[in-house]
């Protein structure tokens, strides 16, 4: 595809040796192959059949592109022949071939002519009818005339050229080498269109496994990044995973801590429940003596009004007694 893309309007030189007027054979761009083929679709009508009918629509073709004395209407009709059959083998390709046709750049072209959606995207053309413009339109060539030796059409027969009728005093039918040269000149065009064409798919198919190998090869590298960047999320989590694993220890030991200080806490608060019952009896204990305390120091002073006769001996004495019960009973409320 490159190929013909950088050599629009190129022109091929004949080699050598094969006779004809047209020394070369015009190459033409994708801009005037989609024309040529949605002018062949929207004129498909001039081509009946009739004789002669196909040459004047080529003519008619080649006249309204301009082409006419770059293109006679055999490579018209060949270029033409020759992308219908590259179409049909990328389309319908033989069982276990396989094909690309998004390698060449005609295929969709050609899909849409086929299936009839290009009818009515080219002008209708009148087909010409008659040799009158023949000087309008490129010859067909032919070979100059000249005497050829029986040896001579000898050598070109064995050389895979057409035989040709030769007479005995070794003169040519001329008429019949004009046809054949032409043939051949036809011939060779669709060989050399045919051997490009090859050329290109060929190059277009490399140039697509090149693109695969190279998408192959970016997605690897993507693939290989990847990986790497999962494998230190992977590093990543693990180093999470173990700090986590210290915490959980570390918790559990904090935790067990925490039991052993709240049982602590439990067996001070049981003691610190008996000690209050403790004191809680000895202040009923207290209350109570005090209470006796207050009964025998009323009896007391009863008994020291009706009996104020005693001895001073025994008033000391009772006077004594209450100091040393007042003293014990500050000691036991200190205690407490």
């Amino acid at each position: 595809m490159e190929k013909m893309e950088h050599q629009d309007h190129a022109y091929t030189n004949i080699p050598q040796g094969r006779p004809s007027s047209v020394e070369f054979t015009y190459k033409m761009t994708n801009k005037e192959i989609e024309d040529l083929v949605k002018l062949r679709v929207s004129n498909k009508y001039l081509f009946s059949g009739k004789r002669n009918s196909s040459k004047w629509a080529w003519r008619a073709i080649l006249k309204h592109m301009g082409l006419q004395h770059k293109m006679t209407h055999c490579q018209a009709s060949k270029k033409w022949e020759n992308m219908k059959k590259r179409y049909k083998e990328l389309k319908s390709p033989p069982e276990g071939v396989k094909v690309f046709p998004e390698t060449w750049p005609f295929f969709s072209l050609m899909d849409d002519a086929m299936e009839g959606r290009l009818e009515g995207n080219a002008p209708i053309l009148k087909a010409y009818s008659s040799d009158n413009n023949k000087g309008d339109f490129l010859p067909i060539p032919k070979p100059k005339k000249r005497k050829v030796s029986t040896m001579e059409v000898s050598s070109a027969s064995a050389a895979d050229e057409p035989e040709i009728e030769v007479s005995v005093n070794g003169n040519v039918k001329w008429e019949q080498v004009v046809v054949q040269q032409g043939d051949l000149e036809v011939d060779r065009i669709v060989q050399v269109e045919a051997v490009e064409d090859k050329k290109i798919y060929k190059d277009s198919e490399q140039r697509v496994k090149e693109r695969e190998t190279e998408v192959m090869e970016r997605e690897r590298l993507v693939l290989q990044r990847e990986r790497a960047v999962l494998e230190r999320e992977i590093a990543v989590l693990d180093r999470d995973r173990a700090l986590l694993e210290r915490e959980r220890a570390t918790i559990e030991r904090e935790r067990a801590t925490m039991e052993r200080e709240k049982a602590v806490m439990e067996r001070e608060r049981a003691m610190v429940e008996k000690d209050r019952d403790t004191v809680c009896r000895d202040q009923l204990a207290l209350h109570q003596e005090k209470a006796k305390l207050k009964r025998i120091s009323a009896a007391t002073e009863s008994t020291e009004e009706v009996a104020e006769d005693n001895s001073e001996v025994k008033e000391s004495d009772n006077t004594d007694r209450k100091e040393r019960f007042l003293v014990l009973f500050e000691k036991l409320v200190k205690n407490l």
